[in-house]
């Protein structure tokens, strides 16, 4: 009877995981991403080069780094902002075709984006 009884409460438990999973709305992911957009300041190129200090074998960029008191808005190119902006407005228009051909496009054109997480996940949720 106590086998019965966890079986009953590990299938409610995985089963209730699956339905959520199944009912997810994707319209928040896109929500978020148009509100980082806004936040994101579009950089002209530069000649000039900066220097970054860091944790020799960080697992993270050093444009993804935190530094205290920073509160400036991140940077991305203007180029590059404004592919990855197109991309999101076919999204806005309900053409998914497009918009994934758009997606692939810039990870192609941006391997090393800072948006490319974004673009990658976009990319999954236009897939037929």
């Amino acid at each position: 009877m106590k086998k019965l009884i966890m079986l009953l409460l590990m299938g409610l438990a995985f089963g209730s995981q699956v339905v959520y999973a199944a009912g997810a709305d994707t319209s928040s992911f896109w929500d978020k991403l148009r509100n980082k957009l806004e936040s994101l300041t579009p950089q002209n190129k530069v000649t000039t080069t900066n220097a970054t200090g860091g944790v020799r074998g960080a697992p993270m960029a050093s444009e993804d780094m935190y530094w205290k008191g920073d509160a400036s808005a991140r940077t991305v190119d203007a180029e590059e902002l404004e592919a990855f902006k197109k991309a999101v407005a076919l999204i806005d228009l309900g053409d998914k075709k497009q918009a994934q051909s758009a997606f692939s496009e810039f990870i192609q054109k941006y391997p090393n984006s800072s948006l490319r997480k974004d673009a990658d996940q976009a990319l999954a949720l236009t897939a037929p």
